[in-house]
């Protein structure tokens, strides 16, 4: 048994070297497929980290100070209810510690700031959707809040989450379909590499049929060589990914004159998922590819 599985894995090798140049072409483009692929779903899920705040219609978002006087937050509470059902169509309420419990899910991985903060520092706020979406009518009521004591700030979604909503969906959605385009031809690109190299060995294939090779004898090497192809493409796309993460992504986030996004991260869970996921295409791409080819190409 471990004879045959050296032998194998030698038949492989051989394959692999004598068409070095295609199987290395058939890597860069699986690699360079699924990194779209992949930064597509990054970025995605940046956006919906980002953007998270922003859900149901909300406009704009009252921060109080960390240390805000109970006082306070009744005064602010009781504003927002004299106004509601007139400038003010709804309002939520979000805690220190729910304000907390979204920080720590945006920055996971970022241990050194994550140790600088605690439930104590964190702001809580209110997120408030007006009646009126206009936008001069959002920024008129939100001023209003600003000047109330115990307010930090007033941010304001208006019309740039929106857009940048819209233009960040419109990205990720003609990267992804640009990576599936590439991952339909790296499956033939790993089905025509497999076809030359059953080509290239006609001749062996025909004596080790006469000496007695079982078809799946003759037909795993070159499927292993497939799943090599797919699976290396897969792996190099990772530092790919790890670089739009950490270099464009969280760069993104921090600065200062975007600090509407400054939630626009991937948790370590979501990079975790994502990168299994261009494994698993990988894998299957490769799969496909080598049974379409030795299913067409070999006659055994």
């Amino acid at each position: 048994m471990i004879g045959k599985i050296r032998f194998l894995l030698a038949e492989t090798g051989q394959n692999i070297w004598r068409n070095i140049a295609l199987t290395f072409a058939s890597i860069i483009v699986v690699a360079a497929s699924l990194s779209l692929f992949g930064a597509s779903r990054l970025v995605a899920d940046g956006v919906d980290n980002a953007t998270q705040r922003w859900e149901g219609g909300i406009e704009f978002v009252v921060f109080m100070k960390a240390d805000a006087e109970p006082s306070q937050l009744v005064a602010i509470e009781t504003l927002l209810a004299e106004s509601e059902g007139k400038e003010i169509d709804d309002w939520n309420f979000v805690s220190k510690e729910e304000t907390f419990s979204e920080f720590t899910e945006f920055f996971a991985g970022d241990e050194e700031l994550l140790g600088t903060i605690s439930v104590d520092t964190m702001p809580p706020s209110y997120r408030i959707r007006p009646t009126d979406t206009n936008a001069g009518a959002v920024e008129a009521l939100g001023t209003t809040f600003e000047t109330k004591p115990g307010v930090r700030t007033v941010v304001f979604a208006t019309e740039v989450i929106r857009e940048i909503q819209d233009n960040a969906s419109k990205i990720s959605r003609a990267t992804l379909w640009a990576g599936v385009a590439l991952v339909v031809a790296s499956t033939i690109m790993i089905l025509t590499t497999l076809s030359i190299a059953i080509a290239s060995r006609r001749n062996e294939i025909e004596i080790m049929k006469l000496v007695g090779a079982s078809n799946w004898f003759i037909r795993v090497p070159f499927m292993i060589e497939g799943m090599v192809q797919g699976v290396v493409g897969a792996l190099v796309a990772l530092p790919g990914l790890a670089f739009v993460r950490t270099y464009l992504i969280e760069d993104f986030s921090e600065s200062d004159n975007l600090r509407l996004l400054e939630g626009f991260r991937v948790s370590d869970a979501e990079f975790l998922f994502t990168s299994l996921l261009v494994i698993a295409i990988g894998t299957l791409v490769a799969t496909i590819g080598s049974i379409v080819a030795v299913s067409r190409y070999l006659d055994v």
